[in-house]
């Protein structure tokens, strides 16, 4: 079966107050795919994010998303304001996908958060709230999953789960996703490509091919490329950028 594209960034460029954030920014997302973006502290990756959820207006160039297109997000992080409380279950009804009055048991139960929904959000771990926000962006049924940063304060074992996840949903879904990720590691297992992002593309494609990339290595060293984990497969040969057999 024949993939179409889910979203397309052609030639993007953005600035605030005459700094150039983002410059010449092109790629596609095609269906199953998950485009992991990496990059220093200012690179410009959660820009980058925003201007595709049309949150940010560039200053030229063009964001494509296929007809239709439905959008699950995850963001950075919540700001909780302590005077204002609000249940896991009240946090999720508030989006347009909870019209019912209730939450999708299954999606409760995917993502184990059924315990909790009487808790207040303030309550509970970093590994739990990045679940319940895991939780809100699939709620609509999204084809396309948009996650910045989706294990930021969580632990290592957390970590490896909330990506597990995080497969397990675009399995379901059948969707693609658009992630920014710190975690080497982690990232470099459950991706189809990576974009390496400082302010422009440093280098974009199959993660095996970008962690051997010389803009790659300058960026993490080359001591960090060496002890990346690739895909769990055992093999005898080599990725080009494109994932092809070389």
């Amino acid at each position: 079966m024949n993939k179409s594209y889910l979203l397309k960034v052609d030639d993007l460029n953005v600035s605030f107050a005459s700094q150039i954030v983002l410059s010449n920014i092109s790629l596609t997302l095609m269906e199953g795919e998950i485009i992991t973006l990496m990059g220093p502290n200012g690179a410009g990756k959660s820009t980058l994010i925003r201007t595709i959820l049309g949150l940010v207006k560039p200053d030229s160039g063009k964001v494509q998303l296929k007809s239709g297109i439905r959008i699950g997000y995850m963001p950075q992080k919540l700001a909780l304001a302590c005077l204002m409380p609000i249940t896991v279950k009240r946090f999720l009804m508030l989006t347009n996908a909870c019209i019912s009055g209730e939450v999708p048991h299954h999606i409760l139960m995917d993502l184990a958060i059924e315990k909790l929904l009487d808790v207040s959000l303030q309550n509970i771990s970093g590994g739990e709230l990045q679940r319940v926000l895991l939780a809100r962006a699939l709620l609509n049924k999204p084809d396309l999953l948009v996650l910045d940063e989706p294990t930021q304060g969580v632990d290592i074992a957390g970590q490896v789960e909330l990506y597990h996840l995080i497969n397990k949903a675009k399995e379901k879904y059948k969707c693609g996703i658009l992630m920014v990720s710190h975690d080497l590691n982690l990232v470099m297992a459950n991706t189809t490509s990576v974009l390496c992002l400082n302010k422009h593309i440093c280098c974009f494609g199959h993660p095996e091919a970008v962690g051997k990339h010389p803009e790659f290595l300058k960026m993490f060293g080359t001591r960090i490329s060496d002890e990346l984990a690739f895909y769990k497969h055992c093999h005898d040969h080599k990725h080009s950028l494109d994932g092809n057999i070389i």
